[in-house]
């Protein structure tokens, strides 16, 4: 089973439009969308028939007001401000504030608190005019998203064990964090989506170095490269210095916006761009294939 993973080192690179085009010209797959914190690929791919579930992580005090005296013991073990004392003189505590640290649980008197599972999210799986989706989304300010992605991609790899599909093709976050390092566990390939500017290209060594790291290989697509070609040139002079695949470029056009309005990916909506990111589409899952083979 193949696994590619589209990343970009910074967010509005086009990972996300690519991702769908290629879920749109792959095979056999099953999508996943690892961008937990702001997921964005259901506004393309339209899912339906969505089940589920609450994503618990970490737990939350909760005051039992009818067991609290209020003597504010809780209050003032609080290192994060989170408790105060409401009507009636009543513990009261803030879940946007509270670290699930247990101190006022520990350290009650009257053992007036709880400390349930605190709920962060969902995670589900859908279905697609391109197959089976799986995919989330972490409440603002919710825990651990590593721990939300490693779930997605348990939940994507057991789904296609089961049904017999061939390619997972996930669409990761931004950036070189936690979701990232998580999305990589495992995979075949990374895709690398960049432009050619010096935050682009600043970006795109981060997360590539993050790649060799983990010995993932990498390929590198230059998105809007026509804006400036000489950054897109140094750019593809710095992948090849460092040995790492360059699939390909894909030009400037509007016709991305007015695919995303009509909320389809660019091989649906056609044009020469859709002709493009088909042949960058080839030259993935060539270098998938061949890096599943050398594994």
């Amino acid at each position: 089973m193949r696994e590619i993973v589209v990343l970009s080192g910074k967010g509005g690179a086009g990972k996300t439009s690519v991702t769908a085009a290629f879920a749109a010209l792959a095979e056999n797959k099953v999508v996943c969308d690892l961008d937990v914190d702001a997921p964005d690929l259901h506004i393309l791919l339209d899912p339906k028939n969505t089940v589920a579930e609450e994503f618990l992580s970490g737990n939350l005090a909760l005051v039992e007001r009818t067991d609290c005296d209020g003597c504010g013991t809780c209050r003032d073990v609080c290192r994060f401000g989170a408790v105060t004392l409401g009507a009636g003189g009543k513990a009261v505590v803030d879940p946007r504030r509270c670290e699930g640290c247990k101190a006022c649980v520990a350290l009650c008197p009257r053992q007036a608190i709880a400390f349930p599972p605190r709920v962060c999210g969902y995670f589900a799986r859908s279905e697609t005019r391109f197959g089976p989706f799986v995919h989330a989304r972490l409440d603002p300010g919710g825990e651990n998203s590593g721990r939300l992605v490693a779930l997605l991609k348990r939940n994507a790899r057991e789904l296609a064990e089961k049904e017999g599909h061939e390619l997972i093709l996930c669409d990761g976050a931004p950036g070189i964090a936690c979701p990232v390092i998580s999305s990589l566990s495992g995979a075949t390939l990374a895709v690398l989506v960049t432009e050619p500017t010096p935050s682009g290209i600043h970006d795109l060594l981060r997360v590539a170095e993050l790649c060799d790291h983990f010995r993932l290989p990498v390929g590198v697509i230059v998105n809007k490269a026509d804006v400036n070609p000489e950054q897109a040139d140094r750019l593809e002079a710095a992948c090849a210095e460092k040995g790492r695949v360059v699939l390909g470029r894909l030009p400037y056009s509007p016709d991305v916006t007015r695919a995303m309005k009509a909320r389809l990916t660019l091989p649906e909506y056609g044009g020469p761009l859709g002709e493009e990111i088909a042949r960058l589409w080839e030259a993935a899952n060539a270098l998938a294939h061949a890096c599943a083979k050398a594994r």
